[in-house]
């Protein structure tokens, strides 16, 4: 298979909302908006994209219809300190506070209208321990 695109599609019962929060924190754009569906990306990096549909949409077979849920989305950006700031000055609940792990990585996680959790991710170099685990070419690195 060859794949053009990829991006998730979270089914909210509020299509609106969900996408106001982001536009609002994440500068995502609208490239299609309806009251049922709006895909969402990002002005600076069009590989970067997010839909909104509406959980009980004719489009979704029966028994797939719903509401998302158990799901982590990660954002990476080059510095969560900075975002953990200004998203905690903004007013957002801090569901884990910003924290460096010994696998590499410094985030933080919030959740979005709709309960799904956003991990808010900067690359550190891991530990010792955890350095063997990573292929030789994605060993992350400071920015």
């Amino acid at each position: 298979m060859k794949c053009t695109q990829f991006y998730p599609v979270l089914m909210t019962d509020n299509v609106a909302a969900s996408a106001d929060f982001y536009r609002t924190y994440f500068g995502l754009r609208p490239t299609f908006e309806s009251d049922w569906y709006v895909h969402l990306q990002s002005p600076d990096a069009p590989h970067i994209n997010i839909a909104l549909l509406r959980g009980d949409h004719e489009t979704i077979p029966a028994e797939g219809r719903g509401l998302a849920a158990g799901l982590l989305i990660n954002f990476e950006v080059p510095d969560a300190a900075a975002e953990f700031d200004r998203l905690r000055e903004a007013g957002l609940t801090i569901v884990q506070p910003l924290r460096d792990e010994p696998f590499g990585q410094r985030h933080f996680i919030i959740r979005d209208p709709n309960g799904i959790l956003i991990d808010i991710v900067t690359p550190i170099p891991p530990s010792e321990a955890f350095l063997s685990q990573y292929s030789t070419d994605s060993v992350p690195t400071r920015y």
